[in-house]
């Protein structure tokens, strides 16, 4: 396992449950906030707008999470509900129903008048609607991360932290990892390097792009009303089709808010994160606008990068002259919640040569 982020720890934890024997290699440490995978919460939904293809990999996804905590002990996954709020006729809303309705899930249309009843902390526009969505919530990325890797570990798995890998290539005694401690020799490697993924393994040139992302949190003028059972998850389309998303309070006193996408390229290695007042500018503007009782007050903010395919669809590729090397990467900015299924996709792909869902890139 090359890269300890979400999705090599899950699929760490997956592989070393069936018996395999595992070594994992991160540049940091599990649970760092260099990468994709920190911010203290990530939205987990199942009435997916993307497209419904999604939903049994949620519904699996979900079922493992809760095994993780089971095994761990750590509370990872809290399930508050989920809003998408837009005009009826947006990309999120239409996208929302039309998979809630094919899959018979949970949901309720929302007029706003109900909005304004149930959840008065939104300020809707003319026009606007809700969609509530019963089987979302929130994950817990540092925790979810580490628990996945000490699981893994407790299976006999080695995690070699504080390495990293500057080269990767095939042999034919197998596949050659080179570290900066050492060189080891695997039969499979998945690699799982997130935004580095294309530098590791450049001759490759997959077709992704490393885009920079802010996100802040901002105190509550009444924290109470944004505790998770007050406050659900929620995705906001904006009248000229930005998104913006929020999580409601975990420590008491601010909601964290996001920009999805609108980022500027990035470099993992060099990216400015420094957060800026221009970062904050559209998040406060939106808060400002959108939500009742919550001040523009930034009380932390932090920077994580998405690594993008042009269709936002996930990448598992197995290059024809790497043989024994599997990439999983570009989760596109919504791959995290994935994470569990996709560790358990990959152990069955590479123990059992099991076929990906349809829905993941394999080119």
């Amino acid at each position: 396992m090359v890269g300890l982020g979400a999705m090599g720890a899950l699929s760490a934890w997956r592989l070393a449950a069936r018996g395999a024997r595992v070594i994992g290699f991160e540049r940091f440490r599990p649970g760092h906030d260099r990468g994709s995978s920190h911010g203290d919460t990530r939205i987990f939904r199942t009435a997916y707008f993307e497209s419904p293809e999604y939903v049994p990999l949620l519904q699996r996804a979900h079922r493992l999470w809760r095994q993780l905590e089971k095994e761990s002990g750590a509370e990872l996954l809290t399930m508050a509900g989920g809003l998408a709020i837009g005009l009826p006729e947006g990309h999120l809303v239409t996208g929302v129903l039309a998979s809630a309705r094919q899959d018979n899930l949970a949901h309720r249309l929302l007029g706003a008048v109900e909005m304004n009843r149930l959840y008065p902390q939104h300020r809707l526009e003319v026009g606007e609607v809700g969609v509530y969505e019963e089987d979302a919530g929130f994950l817990r990325p540092e925790r979810s991360i580490s628990a996945a890797a000490a699981r893994a570990e407790l299976d006999g798995a080695r995690m070699m932290t504080e390495t990293e890998v500057t080269a990767v290539k095939a042999s034919g005694d197998g596949v050659v990892i080179e570290t900066s401690r050492d060189r080891y020799v695997v039969e499979h490697a998945l690699i799982t390097a997130g935004a580095w993924t294309p530098r590791l393994l450049p001759e490759l040139r997959l077709p992704l792009t490393v885009e920079r992302q802010v996100v802040a949190w901002f105190a509550a003028e009444d924290p109470t009303a944004f505790a998770p059972e007050r406050f659900p998850v929620f995705i906001r389309e904006l009248a000229d089709g930005r998104f913006r998303y929020g999580v409601p309070t975990t420590d008491s006193r601010s909601i964290k808010v996001g920009v999805h996408h609108e980022g500027g390229d990035a470099d993992p290695d060099s990216m400015e994160r420094t957060v800026g007042d221009e970062d904050l500018r559209p998040l406060r503007e939106f808060v400002s606008e959108y939500l009742r009782g919550v001040t523009t007050n930034a009380v932390d903010a932090s920077v994580c990068m998405y690594t993008n395919t042009p269709d936002e669809r996930f990448l598992a590729a197995s290059p024809d002259h790497l043989p024994g090397v599997t990439v999983l990467s570009a989760c596109s900015g919504h791959g995290f919640k994935f994470a569990s299924v996709l560790g358990e996709l990959m152990a069955e792909l590479i123990l059992d040569g099991r076929a990906l869902p349809g829905i993941i890139r394999t080119a």
